[in-house]
């Protein structure tokens, strides 16, 4: 069996765009770890869900530990960078924020765990950190670094597949199964995701959904019973999560790729 270690910016990206992989990972018996660059400090919390001085850092450190339950991945780590907010705000100024960090130096921090755990595959995201976010960028290229500083022999970049997501909504909505009212999120927005073209890898997770919506439970602090994702009827869902898709660049051939990469991820083209 193999490893997959799975790097993300706050806690709950990890449910959100890796969780299926993750899920069918641990099920067919590889190893599970995940690592978070941040605590997400700056996170927006369900109205009334904190208790009295409650500070969100910790209930969503918390939430990460219930999150890999849910997921059954064996180790969760932090690398100890703040919350830098969304692209733009001051907050991306701050000393001690990831994307204030230098590349080399958080490389060399994930690099210790990739070290310990020797990965067949290290996840992380697509150069725009799927839709522009500081930190989700600054995975991608911390990431990228500290694979090439322990000799991951994959590395697949988490995306959104916005041709898959367009298609699907049209499809829902022609077929009648769109909820009356439901406004879903705009997908078509050339900052958001990868086109189609240039996604080189799927993830099959239908069959791992729930573990998945588990997951995303677990992050109550910012995912409350009436978060969209959460109140997709179950056909959506399953639509619009239970395939992951990622971009392998480069591609290993057949004969060195690890074979956890060649059981879970499926060649788009």
């Amino acid at each position: 069996m193999g490893t997959i270690v799975s790097f993300h910016a706050h806690p709950d990206d990890e449910s959100i765009s890796a969780g299926g992989t993750l899920a069918r990972a641990a099920s067919e018996g590889h190893r599970v770890v995940i690592v978070f660059a941040t605590r997400g400090e700056l996170g927006e919390p369900v109205s009334g869900v904190l208790d009295d001085g409650e500070q969100l850092s910790l209930r969503r450190s918390a939430e990460c530990y219930a999150s890999a339950e849910a997921l059954g991945a064996a180790r969760v780590e932090f690398l100890g960078y703040t919350d830098s907010g969304m692209m733009g705000r001051p907050t991306n100024d701050a000393p001690y924020s990831f994307w204030q960090a230098k590349v080399e130096h958080a490389a060399r921090r994930l690099a210790v765990i990739l070290d310990e755990e020797e990965p067949d595959v290290l996840t992380t995201y697509d150069d725009n950190g799927v839709y522009g976010h500081p930190d989700h960028i600054q995975v991608h290229r911390v990431g990228k670094r500290a694979a090439e500083l322990s000799g991951v022999p994959v590395v697949a970049q988490g995306t959104v597949n916005r041709d898959w997501m367009v298609r699907g909504m049209a499809g829902l909505a022609k077929s009648g199964e769109m909820p009356e009212g439901w406004e879903p999120p705009r997908m078509d927005v050339p900052n958001f995701g990868k086109p189609e073209s240039e996604i080189t890898h799927r993830v099959d997770a239908v069959d791992f959904v729930e573990a998945k919506r588990a997951s995303m439970r677990a992050h109550a602090s910012q995912m409350g019973p009436d978060h969209f994702m959460l109140t997709m009827p179950e056909p959506m869902f399953a639509m619009g999560m239970g395939s992951e898709f990622y971009v392998v660049d480069p591609v290993p051939s057949p004969a060195a790729a690890p074979d956890l990469f060649l059981d879970l991820f499926t060649p788009l083209h």
